[in-house]
């Protein structure tokens, strides 16, 4: 089954399908299938067209999901680096954003990935 162009699993309950969705966590599937009144114990694979049809319009009706929320992050992002604010420019030196240590953490983020230590000892070359 897909919503929004993509693919909801359907042995699962439709509360957690819903979560398949960029943009939709579990307190706001709840309340979409609260407003749609479809029970949130259904399996995907049982609900009726009429069903699906009635959360894809609310989806759409109302929140912004998938591509159209990518797009709306980005153009924040963009904005942030634009006027150069202290965010906007950790986004451009790609260092965390939100206050997290660098010294020891964020080695990913920094590129600084180092690899375990050995013991020390130089390997012997067999001759």
């Amino acid at each position: 089954m897909r919503i929004i162009g993509v693919n909801i699993p359907d042995n699962k309950k439709i509360e957690i399908s819903l979560m398949y969705l960029y943009g939709i966590g579990r307190s706001l599937a709840k309340h979409i299938l609260i407003e749609t009144k479809i029970d949130p114990n259904k399996r995907a694979k049982d609900l009726t067209p009429d069903d699906v049809n009635k959360i894809q319009s609310m989806i759409e009706k109302n929140y912004k999901v998938e591509g159209e929320l990518r797009q709306v992050i980005k153009r924040n992002i963009s904005r942030l680096k634009d006027i150069k604010a202290y965010r906007g420019v950790r986004h451009l030196r790609r260092l965390p954003v939100r206050g997290q240590r660098t010294k020891t953490n964020s080695r990913t983020i920094r590129g600084n990935v180092r690899k375990t230590a050995g013991s020390g000892k130089r390997k012997v070359e067999l001759k």
